[in-house]
């Protein structure tokens, strides 16, 4: 018989209803997923900011997350989007309108939700998302994955002290090549996305390089992008200095985008003033 997987503590999902009294009668949902080997703790802060204003807000773990680098080795790009697909199905579902949302793959995926979806996705929001990858290494992944089962991990790309993503320590190269594999057809897919577009960007990053961004921003057929600057953050910064930032444009995007289809008073909009 096999063991049960041990889910790291922190690993829980959040799921917190719309409180439509706070965004002025209308229910909003927002759908934000963690990277790759990442886990929910990654940006359940800037979830738990977005619900206090009123938002419904599910943050899934994503199959083979939060437990073991070894798991999540049997899982794949397909796994990570349906549990996706599934939550942002419910968040449909109960809400007026939803904005989705990712840090890196999270980001990624995020996006393919949207190009699937164009009719159902009020917004997106990304932070450092990967879709691509100048690292000549990665060419390598289809025989590695044979070779190897994983290499050093790239958590904790995090300028402030002792902040910690809780994320793997090991690389799992078949879910990292399964992961690559995805990209090429998910920058195909990218004109399909017609949604506002809200990229949030560090000018440091260490592991999602400047190939990306261009690829994303120039691809959309969204009419509305806007490119943010993070510049005190590395990757994860979502738990970096600049979390306070994300979490007041990710309001404001949200007040902007789907607080209502013929627009509100500003006194009625979450995260906004006079």
């Amino acid at each position: 018989m096999t063991a049960p997987m041990t889910i790291h503590p922190l690993a829980a999902p959040l799921s917190v209803p719309a409180q439509p009294d706070l965004t002025g009668g209308r229910r909003v949902g927002v759908l934000l997923s963690h990277g790759f080997t990442g886990q929910p703790a990654s940006i359940k802060p800037w979830g738990e900011h977005l619900a206090g204003l009123g938002y419904a807000v599910e943050v899934p773990r994503l199959p083979g997350h939060g437990t073991s680098w070894r798991e999540m080795n049997a899982t794949t790009w397909e796994d990570w989007y349906g549990e996706l697909a599934r939550v942002f199905d419910g968040l449909c579902l109960d809400n007026d309108a939803v904005v989705v949302g990712g840090l890196s793959m999270g980001g990624a995926l995020a996006l393919r939700l949207a190009a699937e979806h164009p009719d159902r996705v009020a917004g997106v929001v990304v932070v450092n998302p990967a879709v691509a990858t100048r690292r000549r290494d990665i060419k390598l992944l289809p025989v590695l994955k044979h070779l190897l089962p994983s290499m050093p991990g790239i958590v904790n790309d995090i300028a402030l002290e002792g902040a910690d993503e809780h994320g793997y320590p090991r690389t799992p190269l078949k879910a990292a090549h399964s992961m690559v594999r995805a990209w090429p057809d998910l920058v195909a897919a990218l004109p399909r996305v017609t949604a506002p577009l809200l990229y949030l960007r560090s000018t440091v990053d260490n592991v999602v390089d400047d190939l990306s961004e261009p690829l994303i921003t120039g691809s959309v057929s969204s009419t509305d992008v806007e490119v943010v600057r993070l510049a005190r953050s590395f990757h994860v910064a979502t738990l970096d200095h600049d979390a306070p930032r994300i979490h007041e444009e990710s309001a404001r995007f949200l007040a902007r985008v789907a607080a209502h289809p013929d627009g509100l008073p500003r006194d009625a909009v979450p995260g906004t003033s006079n």
